[in-house]
């Protein structure tokens, strides 16, 4: 089974799907979905375009750099067909597989972590502008302003399950 790449968004195209675009210069062109062939047409660029992996690799979401990338290059020197060479190479892609998933998961932590950090910033950044647990606890203190915190609890409750239930 030969399977091709989409030239607009490097996704798999399996035998029997996708479709060809032949230029005057016989210079090919396979998509994957309608999709990739209308932004194609667009003269739109893949680097541009945020859901295609031209772009990620672009944008620093995934890696560009690994050694196990070496194994998807194309082959244009036809292999006879012997069993155990099929049975070998069907372990070796399994093995590759597994391979590229450490490196793959140890990069997607990083990028995580800065973001955590971000995040952790700005929560520290929000609560130190909108404190609100100390005016209603105060609030506890008297009379009236326990009343007053009583109806707000209420109205804070009734609130949250009225959204929560629609």
């Amino acid at each position: 089974m030969h399977m091709e790449k989409c030239y607009f968004c490097s996704g798999p195209i399996y035998p029997g799907h996708g479709m060809m675009f032949v230029q005057n210069d016989c210079k090919v062109f396979r998509f994957c979905k309608s999709k990739c062939h209308k932004n194609f047409k667009k003269k739109r660029n893949p680097r541009k375009v945020r859901w295609t992996k031209a772009f990620r690799k672009a944008a620093g979401k995934e890696l560009t750099v690994d050694n196990s990338f070496e194994f998807e290059k194309r082959r244009n020197e036809p292999v006879k067909y012997q069993q155990e060479l099929w049975n070998k190479t069907i372990d070796a892609m399994k093995r590759v597989e597994e391979i590229k998933q450490k490196p793959q998961a140890k990069f997607i932590m990083n990028r995580l972590k800065k973001n955590k950090e971000l995040q952790k910033v700005q929560d520290i950044k929000e609560v130190k502008q909108n404190i609100l647990s100390e005016p209603l606890l105060q609030a506890k203190e008297s009379s009236w302003k326990k009343k007053w915190y009583d109806s707000y609890k209420r109205m804070w409750t009734w609130r949250m399950q009225h959204l929560c239930n629609n």
